[in-house]
């Protein structure tokens, strides 16, 4: 397959189970051992050949997000990292789906959370999601409290039910907020041209299950949502500090 190198991360949540703290400092730049959150992502990127970085933030962040880019932006050689606005919510999908068509062309791109600490193998996800043909993959994870999350039932490397946050859950591995999309995904989502506001966890994932265009790749080694007090403070505690 052909090498992945082009990524977004999703940076524009309120973060309101953060607050009062993300209501001074964006969710993605709340450090952990001293360094955002998102420089870690990027980091991550890099290391397995993406070469451009989008960061999707809200217009309201702009300055946090400038004064971000001045203290670490000469840390990111080799990769070019951008900031866009999303002057209105757009969902998880919205923004990707409606302004970045040409930026991805036909070419697979990453999406991430950016909110969240991970540690996956991207070179190997990604010649993966070529071996299985589909039209996503979904990075999966482990977790303990899978009504929290959007689950996905596997057969084989397929996911065949996605449901996001179930009452019952058919599995216990959840979308770790990182994936690989192709460009064909676009015919499965159904008048998504009518709507900008988009989630890929309602309005494509469930989708591609059904249609068996959605892979899984159950090799996340370390993975952090860092989207309570709780959790932010356990990823502080445990991520190495070497990283």
């Amino acid at each position: 397959m052909k090498e992945i190198t082009k990524a977004i991360i999703l940076a524009g949540g309120e973060g309101t189970r953060l607050r009062p703290v993300t209501l001074e400092i964006p969710k993605p730049l709340l450090t952990v051992r001293r360094k955002p959150i998102v420089n870690y992502l990027i980091e991550l990127f890099r290391k397995h050949g993406v070469r451009e970085v989008k960061v999707i933030i809200r217009p309201k962040d702009r300055e946090e997000f400038s004064w971000w880019l001045q203290r670490w932006g000469g840390v990111f050689d080799g990769i070019s990292v951008s900031v866009e606005e999303e002057l209105k919510p757009m969902g998880t999908m919205g923004y990707w789906f409606h302004r970045l068509g040409k930026w991805a062309a036909d070419e697979s791109f990453f999406v991430t959370n950016g909110d969240e600490l991970k540690d996956v193998d991207l070179s190997l996800m990604a010649r993966r999601h070529g071996e299985a043909g589909g039209s996503a993959t979904l990075a999966l994870v482990a977790v303990e409290r899978p009504s929290e999350y959007g689950i996905a039932r596997l057969e084989g490397d397929r996911i065949v039910e996605f449901i996001e946050k179930p009452q019952a859950p058919p599995s216990n591995l959840a979308n770790s907020g990182l994936y690989i999309i192709n460009p064909s995904v676009r015919r499965h989502i159904e008048g998504a041209s009518k709507k900008e506001f988009l989630m890929a966890e309602y309005d494509l994932f469930p989708a591609l299950a059904r249609a068996r265009k959605l892979s899984g790749f159950p090799g996340v080694s370390r993975w952090y949502d860092c989207g309570t007090l709780e959790r932010w403070q356990k990823a502080i505690e445990e991520w190495p500090v070497s990283e």
